[in-house]
């Protein structure tokens, strides 16, 4: 495996993503590294699981590339657990993150801080040739009253770590990669890459 394709453009992502699987001996890259346009996929799927899967098989199939493909999204209780698979597009087709944010806020403005208990969700569908895998990451937290922190992406600014007290958005980038759902959900994709380069995983086998 020479390259490993992750699904996204989202540079955030792909910074994320990359640093947590530096030493593996592929180049990773992603879709704006290719130079070819793609065409996108709709996200049909009903789980974070099975977006994901979408994703991964339809990158794949156009490039041939063993491809690595996210969904994840904050689930929130106290809003029955939205914005869930919708959390890119919570806001509209398009909206900034700063968007996203007021509007899950203006939704929170009146639950007490008891009830505001919510989790970041990552699923992780990894495509090649000979297998075809998913992993899954979760971490448990808080939505803050207000965004705070410079760092991350998405909703990190109002998602309080529980332990540490602080929003993901406030993290160094090493303490996220340990705590954070992506972090996670990553780990035991890059163990799953590190068996299979050193032959320990004889017979790869689906999700």
């Amino acid at each position: 495996m020479d390259k490993l394709l992750l699904a996204t453009s989202n540079p955030g992502k792909i910074i994320e993503i990359a640093g947590l699987l530096s030493g593996l001996p592929c180049q990773v890259i992603g879709l704006s590294d290719l130079s070819q346009w793609l065409p996108t996929v709709a996200e049909t799927g009903a789980t974070f699981t099975e977006n994901a899967l979408v994703k991964a098989e339809h990158y794949y199939a156009l490039t041939g590339l063993t491809t690595l493909a996210d969904d994840s999204g904050l689930e929130v209780d106290a809003l029955g657990g939205a914005p869930g698979i919708y959390s890119a597009r919570y806001a509209g087709e398009g909206a900034s993150d700063a968007t996203r944010l007021a509007k899950l806020l203006a939704e929170m403005r009146d639950v007490p801080d008891g009830k505001r208990t919510a989790r970041f969700v990552c699923s992780l569908a990894l495509v090649g040739p000979q297998w075809k895998r998913t992993f899954e990451g979760r971490c448990e937290g808080m939505i803050a009253r207000e965004p705070r922190g410079s760092g991350g992406f998405g909703y990190d600014p109002i998602f309080v770590d529980l332990e540490l007290g602080r929003t993901f958005a406030e993290l160094t980038r090493e303490e996220k990669a340990t705590r954070s759902h992506r972090g996670r959900a990553l780990m035991a994709a890059r163990e799953f890459l590190e068996q299979w380069r050193h032959g320990t995983i004889s017979r790869p086998s689906g999700s």
